[in-house]
C-alpha cells in the first residue's frame, strides 16, 4: 500500500473525530423546552344587563317607577303656540301634549305632567278653552291657565274643575312676566311659572290625589301591537292655513321628532328651557267636529271631545287606523283597534292632534317598504 495514501486517510479519520463528538449533547447541558401549544380563543357570550323591574308605572307614560306617582293628581299647564312666542318652556318634560286649534287658525298646546317636581319653568301660560277645560277633566287633572273664553269660565263653573287662573285669581306670587319676552313678544305672550312655586304654593284646599276608583286606563307595552299596519317615515298634520305639524320617524332613538309649519315658516319645535329637540314615542290624531262656534264674535270653536271618531296611531315607525272613545267629560280618551280591542300605546310620552275630521292628514312611507308613494286621510 502506498505508504502516503496511508498516512492521508488516517489524518482525515481524525480530523472527523471533532465533528462526531461536537453531534453529541453533552448529558450536563439543558434541554431546550418545547414550543409552547398554540393557544385556542374561547369567546364567551356576553349576557345583557336585565331591565331592572319597577314596582310601579307612571300611568301616562308606562315608564317604570320606583315611587308610586300614581294616585297624584296630574297638573295641566296652557302653553301659548303663537310663533313670536315661541320657544316654549319646559313642554319637552309633558308626558302627554294636547294641541288644538283656536280661533284665527292658531293653535294652543295643553301639557299634561303627572309629576311636575323637578320640571323647572314653563310658559308661556295662555287663556283656556272649554274644549281644553273637558281634557283636563278627564284627566281629573289641575289645570293652569292665564285667563279663559266664556265658554272655559262656564265650563269651570258647571263641571267644578280644580283650576289656577293667573289673570282672575289670587295667584300672582305664582307666576312672572319674562322681560325679554316681554320685549320680544308683547306682555300677553310673556307670563311664565315654574314647578317650583306651583307646588310651594298650591292652594291648601285643592285635593292633590285623585279620587278612589279613577283611572287613566291607557295600556303600553314596547312590543309592537300586532294588526295590519304600514311603514311610515313622516306624518302630516294640518290644523289650518296658520299651523301645520310635521312627525318625522328617528329610528335610532324609536321616537318622533316635531317640527312646525307656522306662519309661513318651518320652526323645529324645541324646548326653550333645554334648547333640545321635543320627541315623543306616540303620534296621535283624533277626527272629530270642529267648527266656529255660531254668533262668537272671536270667531271661536267649538269641539267635541266625547262621543266615538276614527284615529290614527304612530308608534316604532308603522302606522295604525284606530278609533278612539269617550264616553263623557270625566273619562280619558280610549284607544281602540279596528276590532274594538284597546290597542297598546309604546312606552314613553305621547303628542295628541285633536283635528277636524275634514282635515287632509298625510303620510309617507319609509323608504325601504314598497308601497303606494303616499296616503291621506280626510
Amino acid at each position: 500500500m502506498n505508504k502516503r495514501r496511508c498516512t492521508s486517510l488516517l489524518l482525515a479519520g481524525l480530523l472527523m473525530l471533532p465533528l462526531a463528538a461536537c453531534g453529541k449533547k453533552d448529558p450536563g447541558e439543558a434541554s431546550s423546552p418545547p414550543p409552547p401549544e398554540p393557544t385556542v380563543s374561547v369567546i364567551v357570550p356576553v349576557e345583557p344587563e336585565p331591565e331592572p323591574e319597577f314596582p310601579y308605572y307612571n300611568p301616562l307614560t308606562g315608564e317604570g317607577l320606583y315611587d308610586d306617582i300614581s294616585e297624584k293628581r296630574p297638573i295641566a299647564v296652557m302653553f301659548n303656540n303663537l310663533r313670536k312666542a315661541l320657544p316654549q318652556i319646559g313642554v319637552g318634560q309633558a308626558d302627554v301634549i294636547y294641541e288644538i286649534v283656536a280661533e284665527g287658525g292658531i293653535t294652543r298646546m295643553m301639557g299634561v305632567f303627572q309629576d311636575l317636581e323637578g320640571v323647572g319653568d314653563l310658559g308661556s301660560i295662555r287663556s283656556a278653552r272649554d274644549y281644553y277645560v273637558s281634557l283636563a277633566l278627564g284627566h281629573d287633572a289641575i289645570y293652569i291657565h292665564a285667563g279663559g273664553s266664556p265658554q272655559a269660565y262656564e265650563a269651570f263653573s258647571k263641571w267644578g274643575v280644580t283650576h289656577i287662573d293667573f289673570v282672575n285669581g289670587p295667584y300672582g306670587n305664582m307666576c312672572w312676566r319674562d322681560p325679554d319676552r316681554r320685549k320680544t313678544a308683547g306682555l300677553e305672550h310673556s307670563l311664565l311659572t315654574s314647578s317650583e312655586k306651583v307646588l310651594e304654593q298650591m292652594p291648601s284646599r285643592f285635593t292633590l290625589e285623585h279620587k278612589e276608583g279613577f283611572a287613566v286606563g291607557w295600556a303600553f307595552d314596547k312590543e309592537p301591537p300586532a294588526g295590519e299596519k304600514q311603514q311610515v317615515s313622516q306624518l302630516t298634520v294640518p290644523f289650518s292655513k296658520y299651523k301645520t305639524g310635521h312627525f318625522t320617524y328617528d329610528s335610532p332613538q324609536n321616537r318622533y321628532l316635531i317640527e312646525q309649519h307656522i306662519d309661513g315658516a318651518d320652526e323645529p319645535y324645541v324646548d326653550g328651557r333645554t334648547g333640545e329637540a321635543v320627541a315623543v314615542s306616540n303620534v296621535l290624531v283624533l277626527f272629530t267636529d270642529v267648527g266656529v262656534i255660531k254668533g262668537d264674535d272671536k270667531g271661536r270653536m267649538e269641539v267635541r271631545t266625547t262621543g266615538t271618531g276614527d284615529g290614527l296611531l304612530l308608534r316604532d315607525g308603522a302606522l295604525y287606523e284606530i278609533t278612539w272613545q269617550r264616553d263623557k267629560r270625566t273619562d280619558c280618551y280610549s284607544f281602540l283597534d279596528k276590532a274594538g280591542k284597546e290597542i297598546p300605546l309604546n312606552v314613553g310620552p305621547s303628542y295628541i292632534n285633536i283635528v277636524s275630521a275634514k282635515a287632509e292628514v298625510t303620510w309617507e312611507p319609509s323608504q325601504d317598504v314598497q308601497t303606494a308613494p303616499d296616503k291621506s286621510v280626510s
